[in-house]
Order: C-alpha cells, then structure tokens, then sequence
C-alpha cells in the first residue's frame, strides 16, 4: 500500500495509540493485502466476524472494494472506534455492530471473514462458527479465516505467547482457549466447497495461516 494511502486510514482513527497500531499493521501484516486478493472483483457484501476496530472494512474501500461491509465484534470499545472513524472519514456502506457470535451470526448472503479469533473459542464453538459462516457464503463467494495453526513448531510456541501478551496488555478482552489445525479446517468445511489452506506470516514470526472456502 501506497504511504499517502497508509497514513490517510491511520490519521482518521482517534488517540494515538490506535494511530500507531493501525501504522504498523498496515506496514507488517500481510493479512490484509491477502484477503483483498481474494475478495477483490467480488460484488458480494461482506460480513467481517471480529471485525475489531474496522481495519480491514478501511483498507478494502482504500483498495477500491464496493461491496458493503457489516461487521461484528464483541468488544465494545472496538465498535465505537469503528463507527467513529466510518462517520469522520464519511467510508460509505460500512456498519459495525456488537455482537456475540457465541449466539449465532446475523442473517447474510455472500463473502465472510473471520480473522484472528479462532483461538478464543473452544472446539465446538469454532465447529458451530465455521459451520455458520461457511452456511452464510453465496454461491461463487468465499470464507476467508485468518488463523494460527496448531502444530509442533516454534511459530507455534511464539504465537501463543503473542495472544496471552495481547490479554495481559487488554487489547484481548479473552485469553487463548484451542488454536485448531489445519485437519480441522478440512474436515469442518470440505462439504461446502473447496479448502485452500496457505502460510500468511510475511515478516512476522507467528504461526499464521490462510484459510480460504470457495462455495
């Protein structure tokens, strides 16, 4: 992403430690140049589980993505800088919303996301939420999951330590719970489409995956 375009979606988020973070994932996380790889040409709105702070809703609209973006998290104070920064900027389309996925997912037809979450929950629950979201992608639309994976290397080890930092900070409202492997996308998703599961770390040392389901 361009550096004028970075610090235009980093400038309009209030309080300078959202600034910065924004800045910097911006600049390190290849997550999102990835899910707009994905979901670029699609005219399928959008329904970001987790949604956070908007990040990704900002940076799809930078990227040129129309499609409307409806997201979800169930941190409050998220949704409130989300809105916030929707309303300045005057990002058209989007909304975010709290709500807790541990009671369903709203009614929606076309692309999901689900980013950086799935540890939080145990194995029934993401079953329930995979199965949920897959249920909710359009023909031709995809599920995209960000997530670390669950196996036997250090990226591993280091990514566990990444979520209990981010709860011992209170940027987490939840501590890790089950981090699910790769079998588990497969045997979760398989009957809905086609499961493309690729290494999305870049630079970073963590255990970060992309999961992509093609209905």
């Amino acid at each position: 992403m361009k550096e004028d375009v970075l610090k235009r979606i980093s400038a309009a988020f209030p309080g300078r430690w959202d600034r910065n973070y924004v800045a910097a994932k911006l600049r390190t996380d290849p997550l999102y140049g990835a899910i707009a790889n994905e979901l670029g040409g699609s005219d399928y709105p959008l329904l970001d589980v987790g949604c956070g702070i908007g990040l990704l809703a900002f940076f799809l609209r930078a990227k040129g993505l129309d499609a409307s973006i409806y997201g979800v998290d169930y941190d409050d104070r998220k949704i409130e800088v989300a809105t916030h920064v929707a309303t300045e900027s005057g990002t058209r389309d989007v909304s975010f919303h709290h709500h807790d996925v541990r009671n369903g997912l709203p009614e929606h037809a076309g692309n999901v996301s689900i980013l950086d979450i799935l540890q939080f929950f145990d194995p029934s629950q993401q079953q329930v939420l995979l199965e949920n979201a897959a249920a909710r992608v359009a023909t031709g639309g995809k599920l995209v999951v960000r997530s670390g994976l669950r196996d036997s290397s250090l990226r591993f080890k280091i990514t566990v330590l990444g979520d209990w930092l981010g709860k011992a900070t209170r940027w987490m409202q939840a501590a890790p719970t089950h981090y699910p492997s790769a079998g588990d996308f497969h045997r979760i998703l398989s009957s809905y489409g086609t499961v493309k599961i690729s290494p999305l770390w870049g630079g970073t040392p963590f255990n970060n995956h992309l999961i992509v389901l093609t209905r």
